[in-house]
Protein backbone atom coordinates (compact mmCIF):
# COMPACT_ATOMS: atom_id res chain seq x y z
CA UNK A 1 0.00 0.00 0.00
CA UNK A 2 1.71 3.47 -0.84
CA UNK A 3 2.15 5.88 1.89
CA UNK A 4 -0.28 9.26 1.78
CA UNK A 5 1.17 12.25 0.31
CA UNK A 6 2.64 14.45 2.75
CA UNK A 7 0.97 17.48 3.25
CA UNK A 8 2.01 20.92 2.50
CA UNK A 9 1.62 23.17 6.26
CA UNK A 10 -0.16 26.04 5.46
CA UNK A 11 1.13 29.10 4.95
CA UNK A 12 0.47 31.12 8.15
CA UNK A 13 2.78 27.82 9.72
CA UNK A 14 5.18 28.17 6.97
CA UNK A 15 5.43 31.74 7.57
CA UNK A 16 6.08 31.55 11.34
CA UNK A 17 8.80 28.72 10.82
CA UNK A 18 10.51 30.13 8.07
CA UNK A 19 9.69 34.09 8.16
CA UNK A 20 8.82 35.59 10.97
CA UNK A 21 12.38 35.32 12.87
CA UNK A 22 13.20 38.27 10.52
CA UNK A 23 10.01 39.83 9.10
CA UNK A 24 6.33 40.84 10.07
CA UNK A 25 3.22 41.22 8.52
CA UNK A 26 1.75 44.24 10.02
CA UNK A 27 3.32 47.92 10.49
CA UNK A 28 2.76 47.86 14.76
CA UNK A 29 5.88 45.40 15.23
CA UNK A 30 9.30 46.61 15.78
CA UNK A 31 11.23 46.25 12.63
CA UNK A 32 13.11 43.28 12.37
CA UNK A 33 15.97 42.52 10.18
CA UNK A 34 13.91 41.97 7.35
CA UNK A 35 11.31 45.18 6.69
CA UNK A 36 7.26 44.29 7.63
CA UNK A 37 5.91 42.43 4.73
CA UNK A 38 2.21 44.09 5.13
CA UNK A 39 0.88 45.05 1.39
CA UNK A 40 3.95 43.78 -0.14
CA UNK A 41 2.26 42.69 -2.88
CA UNK A 42 1.98 45.89 -5.46
CA UNK A 43 4.57 47.49 -3.50
CA UNK A 44 8.06 48.79 -5.43
CA UNK A 45 10.67 47.14 -4.08
CA UNK A 46 12.93 48.61 -1.47
CA UNK A 47 10.39 51.45 -0.08
CA UNK A 48 9.39 50.44 3.14
CA UNK A 49 9.31 53.67 5.24
CA UNK A 50 12.07 53.39 8.32
CA UNK A 51 13.76 50.18 7.01
CA UNK A 52 17.60 50.48 5.43
CA UNK A 53 17.63 48.53 2.44
CA UNK A 54 20.90 47.13 0.93
CA UNK A 55 22.55 49.26 -1.92
CA UNK A 56 20.63 46.61 -4.82
CA UNK A 57 17.58 47.59 -3.54
CA UNK A 58 17.74 50.67 -3.55
CA UNK A 59 18.79 50.22 -7.31
CA UNK A 60 15.22 47.75 -7.89
CA UNK A 61 13.18 49.17 -10.34
CA UNK A 62 9.98 46.66 -9.87
CA UNK A 63 7.20 45.94 -7.99
CA UNK A 64 6.28 42.87 -6.05
CA UNK A 65 4.16 40.13 -7.63
CA UNK A 66 3.41 36.77 -7.33
CA UNK A 67 6.34 35.71 -10.11
CA UNK A 68 8.82 38.26 -8.35
CA UNK A 69 8.28 36.89 -4.94
CA UNK A 70 8.58 33.54 -6.11
CA UNK A 71 11.64 34.31 -8.08
CA UNK A 72 12.82 36.36 -4.80
CA UNK A 73 11.93 33.05 -2.83
CA UNK A 74 13.64 30.70 -4.62
CA UNK A 75 16.90 32.98 -4.88
CA UNK A 76 17.15 36.48 -3.61
CA UNK A 77 20.21 37.35 -4.94
CA UNK A 78 19.58 36.27 -8.55
CA UNK A 79 16.60 38.84 -7.98
CA UNK A 80 18.39 42.11 -6.85
CA UNK A 81 22.35 41.21 -6.50
CA UNK A 82 24.09 41.86 -3.47
CA UNK A 83 21.04 41.18 -0.98
CA UNK A 84 21.36 40.02 1.77
CA UNK A 85 18.63 37.42 2.70
CA UNK A 86 19.95 34.29 3.35
CA UNK A 87 16.73 32.37 3.10
CA UNK A 88 16.07 30.06 -0.39
CA UNK A 89 13.21 27.80 -0.87
CA UNK A 90 13.60 25.41 -3.75
CA UNK A 91 10.03 23.67 -3.22
CA UNK A 92 7.43 25.44 -5.51
CA UNK A 93 4.23 24.70 -3.38
CA UNK A 94 5.93 25.91 0.03
CA UNK A 95 7.01 29.22 -2.06
CA UNK A 96 3.43 28.97 -3.17
CA UNK A 97 2.17 28.38 0.29
CA UNK A 98 3.75 31.42 1.33
CA UNK A 99 3.10 34.14 -1.08
CA UNK A 100 -0.81 33.50 -0.39
CA UNK A 101 -0.25 33.85 2.92
CA UNK A 102 1.24 37.02 2.85
CA UNK A 103 -0.96 38.49 0.11
CA UNK A 104 -3.90 38.05 2.45
CA UNK A 105 -1.95 41.12 4.43
CA UNK A 106 -2.67 43.17 1.31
Amino acid sequence: MPSPAAKTPDGSTLFKQQCATCHTTNLSDPVRQGPSLYKIVGRPAGKVDGFHYSDGFAKADFVWDDTRLDAWLSNPQAVIPGALMAYRQSKPEIRAAIIAYVKGFN
